[in-house]
This record gives structure tokens, sequence and C-alpha cells, in this order.
């Protein structure tokens, strides 16, 4: 595997890691999906996971967040072995998913999918504030604050889906596909959107199959192939390194 990074930069100085994988290995009965995988973000950060279809990244994000149980290795949350812990447990701990296909209740009302987002939560008054918060995000939502999610277009769909996990308070926020079947200027939308979570303080993990997208607004990337880590490195590095472009990014 190659690293590719500034040497005028030392990535994470003075910054908490947030999330530590080492050595993960995800298996889907005897056939590997994630082979020794070890990768670090840091608090602050929008890091990307990219790589073609099948590399294991969705299996990534699903073992972090508890869905999926790693036959080997650690994820490590905030300093803390979270593998094995339920999914349920994993939001309560500050990590929230927003999931491949977006997910959503489609015969509930918006304002009833971001309060499925809060399930896990008492503290009222602050999810009113969290509430308010990703309304201005995204306030599209707040016209369709009654309306049917099914009956909604897909990008405001993906709004939702990612509201939604927002709702859950996460320290950590996993996205996975938030552009999959969208109009260019809505991408533009979701990617802008991004990174104003990261400047809320929201560190993020970010599965996406536009990568040039991805690597423009990410400050680390990891690539994957056929399960493995490939390359790493500074997006802004990577973005242009000709062998990740002809490889991943079609010869951008």
């Amino acid at each position: 595997m190659s690293t590719l990074v500034d040497p005028t930069k030392q990535r994470g100085q003075g910054k908490d890691v947030v999330l530590d994988l080492k050595e993960l290995s995800v298996y889907y009965g005897n056939i590997a999906a994630v082979q020794d995988l070890s990768m670090t973000v840091y608090a602050g950060e929008i890091v990307t996971l990219i790589g073609s279809n099948g590399a294991g990244k969705s299996t990534t994000l699903r073992t972090i967040s508890g869905l999926l149980r790693p036959r080997q290795g650690e994820v490590i949350f905030q300093g803390k072995k979270i593998n094995g812990i339920p999914g349920h447990d994993v939001v309560k701990l500050g990590v929230c998913h927003s999931p491949e296909g977006r997910k959503i209740f489609q015969k509930m009302t918006v304002m009833e999918n971001l309060d499925l987002g809060a399930y896990t939560r008492n503290d009222t008054t602050a999810i009113n504030e969290d509430r308010e918060r990703v309304l201005e995000l995204f306030p599209r939502l707040r016209e369709r604050i009654n309306q049917k999610a099914g009956t909604m277009s897909g990008g405001e769909q993906q709004m939702l889906a990612v509201a939604r996990a927002l709702l859950g308070n996460p320290t950590l926020l996993l996205l996975d596909e938030p552009s999959m079947g969208l109009a260019p200027v809505l991408v533009d939308v979701i990617f802008e959107t991004i990174e104003r979570i990261r400047d809320q303080g929201v560190t993020v993990l970010l599965v996406e199959q536009n990568a040039v997208a991805a690597l423009e607004i990410a400050d680390y990337a990891y690539v994957m192939e056929s399960g493995r880590l490939n390359v790493q490195g500074d997006a802004n590095i990577l973005l242009y390194e000709p062998a990740v472009t002809a490889a991943y990014l079609g010869g951008h």
C-alpha cells in the first residue's frame, strides 16, 4: 500500500483520534469482504473511503456502526473498543449512520422520521435545538415537515436520511453514498452541506462513489480495492495523483 501526503503537514497534530480501525477483517460466510483494514479518523476531519463497487466500503461502515461483527481486528471509538456492541448502543455512544439507499420510513412524515433519529435520547430541549439546526441545514425539509417521506424527491429523501442521522447527536457521522442517484445540482448541495456539518463540529467518514466530489471536500482519503487498502493520503494530493485518477476517477 502506498501513502501520499504533503510532507509539510502533520496530520492529526493536536487532535484527538475519534476512530481507529485496527487490522479489521469482515467476512460474509467464507468470503472476505474486508481484509486487514487499518485506518484512523481525527476529530474535525472529513475522511473519505473510496473504491470501486464491491471494494468493501459499505461493509466497513456497517461494521463500525455495529450492524456487522468483524472476524478479527478492532473498532476503537474515542479510545473504547466497540466491535461486538449492539448497533443501538453504538448510536448512543455517538456514532450515527446514514445508510446506502437512504432507508427512510416512506409512510411516515418528515417530522416522524426526524424524531426516530433521536430515539436513543431523552434530552427534549437539546433534541428540539438539534432539529432546528438540521432544518436550517436543509430548509427544504422544513417546507416538507408534515409530508409523507415517500412522496418526496430522491434528493429530498437523501437530505432526510442525513438529517435523521444528525438527530442522533453524532460525534462521528457515517455517510454511505449520499450522492447516489441525484442530479448534479443536488450533489453540489449535499456536499456543501457535509462541509457545513463538519464545520459545526461533527467528524465525518464518507463512503462515496463520486470520488472526485468526495476528494474535493475531504481532508484525508483511503482507497480500497477488493477488500484491502490500496492507497491512502491527503485528499488534495490523491485528487491529482495519476495512478489514482486513472484507476478510480475516470482520468480526472
